[in-house]
């Protein structure tokens, strides 16, 4: 008879951008597989998420975050798992990432985060050869001229008239799927309302279009601060909710914003592996 493994988890999400949080800090979880992940992450057969994220160990920060997107995928960042992870936390934290090391800061429903230094070469992103990441020579239908932004994940910005119009669950897979970016690419639709907000859809590479996505939000707000439409702090406007971007003078990203606990819960390891 197998010996039968339960292993808890905590639901969480910031701005709908859903997660399944594994807690392994303590106790040692066996390796999860890109299969298991997007069992998992299945919202008819598993639990249901847009990212699944395991805490581990450390050696040079204070825990480690790996990040499962709903294909199964390890990404390197993820802006609203990391203000989940940091309010989970309860204090602020160095974070190891896949992007990067992270700092959080939580408060009473939410946290601050410093996402870093934003990256603008073709290489960073990537893109498959090099071109001008300010204003891309590219383009599908009437999506053109993207802005190149790598905040521990790549991201093409495109500037809209009106966001809402643009047929996402179209475009957004050939665009992601594109050669010219041989990591995927996540995808940004953009409008901007005034000098200090933007309005976003995103397009998230392994998942689709989500409710918030912060990296995006965050590589947004740079591409639009670069090119002179928007001061260096602004309101993103997703449609799960908001969050506050600022770039400041040391060139480093802030990113602040609400997480929420849905609940606990658990499941056999061996049903998902």
């Amino acid at each position: 008879m197998r010996a039968i493994m339960r292993v808890p988890f905590i639901k969480m999400h910031g701005l709908g951008n859903d997660f399944i949080v594994l807690d392994a800090r303590h106790e040692i979880l066996p390796e999860i597989s890109e299969a298991m992940a997007r069992r998992l992450a299945d919202r008819r057969t598993g639990i249901g998420c847009d990212q699944l994220i395991l805490l581990a160990p450390s050696t040079g920060s204070d825990f480690r975050m790996r990040i499962y997107n709903h294909d199964g995928s390890e990404v390197g960042a993820c802006g609203n798992a990391t203000r989940a992870v940091a309010m989970l936390h309860g204090e602020e934290a160095t974070i190891e990432t896949g992007g990067g090391v992270l700092h959080v800061a939580p408060f009473a429903g939410g946290a601050a985060v410093d996402m870093g230094e934003p990256r603008f070469g073709w290489s960073d992103i990537p893109l498959a050869y090099p071109m001008d990441t300010l204003a891309m020579p590219l383009a599908w239908d009437d999506l053109e001229q993207p802005a190149g932004v790598n905040v521990g994940n790549p991201h093409a910005i495109f500037f809209v008239p009106d966001s809402r119009t643009v047929d996402l669950e179209r475009l957004g897979p050939q665009i992601e799927h594109d050669p010219v970016f041989p990591e995927r690419v996540n995808v940004n639709i953009a409008t901007i309302v005034d000098r200090e907000t933007i309005a976003l859809r995103v397009w998230e590479r392994g998942v689709g279009e989500t409710r918030a996505c912060g990296t995006g939000a965050c590589a947004t707000a740079i591409a639009a601060m670069r090119r002179g439409l928007v001061e260096r702090e602004v309101e993103v406007r997703l449609a799960g909710g908001s969050l506050r971007i600022g770039w400041g003078s040391d060139n480093r990203i802030t990113m602040t914003g609400p997480a929420t606990e849905s609940f606990r819960g658990s499941f056999e390891w061996e049903d998902f592996a």
